[in-house]
């Protein structure tokens, strides 16, 4: 059996460690240069749907749908068949947030780091392993559609007598504090429209430490021991350096 650690450091990837909204922003804008606003705003709406269907956003999936509704529309286009092509072979690594690998290899010194990610099984991991966040966690990562309601998994998967979740959702990190309490210090990183959104978050209790930037968290002293985990007061006080 794993020794337990410590303390797990659990991160999130999408606008946490790398910038989906300008992923998908070069996504819509190439649907749009080659098929036309028109037809690419039917895609959105095929992503949404699925959304809604399965609980997180499948690229691909809804990339199938959104072909085989413009074939009944009589679109018969070789060049929705290299749209594939251009989500799987997407720079990823351009799109990581400056100091996300500095603040992984800084959360390293103090325990193991894990990415905890929602996504489906083939583009999710993908991903992860171009963006270089694979190999940046030494391949301890996890993938489900819903992260906060697999927490006895994760705990499994990755024991220790504390944990730190990395989010720029205030209702994950809620949802996961409401079942581990202590045992769990949230870390709310204020990034993408997510984060942005005042209205969604005000339903929320505040993260027990929140931060701007994904690399600030390379200024946080996460020094801790079993008996006594990390301070969010202590934590809290940060003062951002970049300001």
């Amino acid at each position: 059996m794993t020794q337990p650690a410590d303390t797990v450091f659990l991160i999130d990837v999408d606008n946490t460690l790398l910038d989906n909204d300008r992923v998908v922003d070069d996504l819509r804008a190439h649907l749009e240069q080659a098929f036309g606003a028109e037809s690419a705003s039917r895609y959105w709406v095929a992503l949404e749907a699925m959304r809604g269907e399965l609980g997180y956003v499948d690229y691909l999936g809804a990339l199938q749908r959104y072909r085989a509704e413009e074939s009944q529309r009589g679109m018969s286009d070789s060049r929705l068949l290299l749209m594939s092509g251009f989500l799987i072979d997407y720079p990823f690594a351009d799109r990581l947030y400056p100091g996300a690998l500095a603040a992984l290899a800084h959360l390293r010194r103090h325990g193991p780091t894990v990415i905890l990610s929602d996504g489906d099984v083939v583009f999710q991991p993908r991903k992860v392993q171009r963006s270089g966040l694979w190999d940046a966690t030494e391949g301890r990562v996890l993938i489900y559609v819903h992260k906060e309601q697999m927490l006895d998994t994760i705990a499994q998967c990755h024991p220790a007598a504390h944990y730190v979740m990395i989010d720029d959702k205030l209702r994950i990190l809620a949802a996961m504090k409401a079942i581990w309490g202590p045992r769990l210090t949230t870390v709310f990183v204020r990034q993408g429209h997510y984060a942005l959104d005042a209205q969604a978050n005000a339903a929320y209790a505040p993260a027990d430490v929140t931060v701007e930037r994904i690399g600030d968290l390379a200024h946080l002293d996460f020094s801790s021991s079993p008996s006594s985990p990390y301070s969010p007061s202590s934590l809290s006080s940060f003062s951002n350096p970049s300001t």
